[in-house]
This record gives C-alpha cells, sequence and structure tokens, in this order.
C-alpha cells in the first residue's frame, strides 16, 4: 500500500508557556485549513532572548505535550532542541523534510512575522518551497506580502493572549484557569513556574 501523505502545519514558538491561544490558533488550523495535523515546534533558547523567566526546553516540551495529548491532530515537535545552535527555520524544515520524506510541511506564523520575513536565513529559499499560513495578529497588515502566491492569510480568531501576561499574572497571583489548559496549569503549579521567589521559598519552608 502507498505510504499516506500527509499536509502538516509546523506552529513554531518558545511556548512559554503553552496557553489556550496557542491551542486555538492550532486547533483552527487543523480544523478549518486543508492541514492533517499541527505540530508545536519548541524552539531552544534564543540568544537574544531574555532566558531569565524562559522555562527549559524539557519543561516547555513537556507542557505541550500535556496541553496536546488528547488532541490527535495536534503534537509536539522537538527536534530544534536536537539540531545545531543557533537553530534556523531553514534548518529545521531541511531536517524535517529528510525524516519525513512523505509529508508536506507548511509554515503556521501570525501577522507580525512578515515585516521582518526578510530578514529570515534563506526565507527566499523558505517561501519558494513552503507555504507559508498566516494568522491575524493586533496592529499588523499584510502590507506587501498581501498577494504573494505563497502566503495564505487565514482568518482565524483574533487571540489577544500572551505568554508574557500569563507569566506576569502567574507573577501576581491571578487565577489563570481558562488561560492555559488544565493539564499544564496543573504542572505548573506543582513546580512553581513564574511565581515570585519569596512565595515559593515559603512554600518549599
Amino acid at each position: 500500500m502507498p505510504t499516506l501523505h500527509k499536509k502538516i502545519g509546523l506552529f513554531f514558538g518558545s511556548f512559554n508557556p503553552v496557553h489556550t491561544g496557542h491551542l486555538i490558533i492550532g486547533n483552527y488550523m487543523a480544523e478549518f485549513t486543508d492541514l492533517d495535523e499541527v505540530w508545536y515546534v519548541v524552539s531552544p533558547h534564543n540568544p537574544l532572548k531574555n532566558k531569565k523567566s524562559l522555562l527549559s526546553d524539557v519543561h516547555r516540551v513537556t507542557l505541550v505535550r500535556l496541553a496536546t495529548e488528547d488532541h490527535t491532530r495536534l503534537k509536539v515537535c522537538d527536534i530544534e532542541m536536537k539540531l545545531p545552535k543557533p537553530s534556523y527555520t531553514i534548518h529545521t524544515l531541511t531536517y524535517l523534510a529528510e525524516d519525513y520524506p512523505d509529508h508536506h510541511f507548511v509554515l503556521i506564523g501570525g501577522m507580525d512575522i512578515l515585516p521582518s520575513f526578510h530578514k529570515w536565513k534563506n526565507w527566499e529559499q523558505i517561501l519558494e518551497q513552503y507555504e507559508l499560513y498566516i494568522y491575524p495578529r493586533p496592529g499588523y497588515e499584510p502590507g506587501d506580502w498581501a498577494n504573494h502566491p505563497k502566503i495564505k492569510f487565514i482568518p482565524a480568531p483574533l487571540v489577544e493572549i500572551s505568554a508574557s501576561f500569563i507569566r506576569e499574572s502567574i507573577r501576581n497571583n491571578k487565577n489563570m484557569d481558562f488561560f492555559l489548559p488544565t493539564k499544564v496549569y496543573e504542572y505548573m503549579r506543582g513546580m512553581h513556574f513564574y511565581e515570585q521567589k519569596k512565595k515559593k521559598q515559603e512554600k518549599e519552608s
């Protein structure tokens, strides 16, 4: 029997932490486009970003796995943890294409990636070989990319939840029940992630 070809959407991010907004976008892409699955590609630490509030690679992968394990069309992908640093999207795509020759990969990104997309490593090669599925982001428009044949604009819900908002809210002892998947929130509370150091020390004493 011939191998089943799948069209896979690659949703890149640090997922620090993964939250309901990420799942809404991924689920929309899986259900309302021609994608068969959406893979959350967890990115390793970016040397240009502050590492202080970034959970370890292992914990962020675990959180995404917990968030997606009950959804057959949403998966976690940790390939970038195993690749040479720094991590470039074109390298990740090349490795995935070699590992999964029967899959067709599509990049999923927010509208906010477009203004700087021309600065990505080998961006022209990416657009030559792959499609981009772009979802709305507050304050961003397609601009010069509006009619590009390899870029498809997906009318997914406009989600204004950010990981930085989640982290700050937890530091301020706010309840995040409806912003985080239940299993993710339980794991985070058990590990005291993002909590103020003083509160964490009190719990440990």
